[in-house]
């Protein structure tokens, strides 16, 4: 594969990511509303939705999925660069899971 395919390849990867602002402005031009009062929204529910988590709630918002915090227990790793076993300590770790309207949509 020459430099040009893999550059063609990197940027169809890139072009099928959307970010914040890209949301935004789908968000703005569906609803009508500017992208300033969207951009507002949606980092209020963003906050929200993480602090929510943060203090061991879940949040669902129905069709779409749910967040919420998971524990983790303790687990035997190892250090990659000396390759001595160590102990992982239990945490808790945030997770989302997709509700069944999302997935029925992404399904192929």
């Amino acid at each position: 594969m020459g430099s040009n395919s893999v550059i063609i390849s990197v940027l169809l990867v890139i072009s099928q990511i959307m970010n914040k602002e890209q949301l935004v402005k789908a968000i703005a031009a569906q609803t009508g509303q500017s992208q300033s009062v969207i951009t507002k929204i949606l980092n209020a529910m963003t906050e929200t939705i993480v602090e929510t988590v943060a203090d061991g709630d879940k949040v669902t918002l129905i069709g779409f999925g749910s967040f919420e915090p998971r524990p983790r227990k303790e687990r035997n790793g190892k250090n990659p660069q000396t390759g001595e076993p160590l102990t992982i300590p239990a945490t808790t770790v945030p997770a989302f899971s997709a509700g069944k309207i999302f997935k029925e949509k992404v399904k192929p």
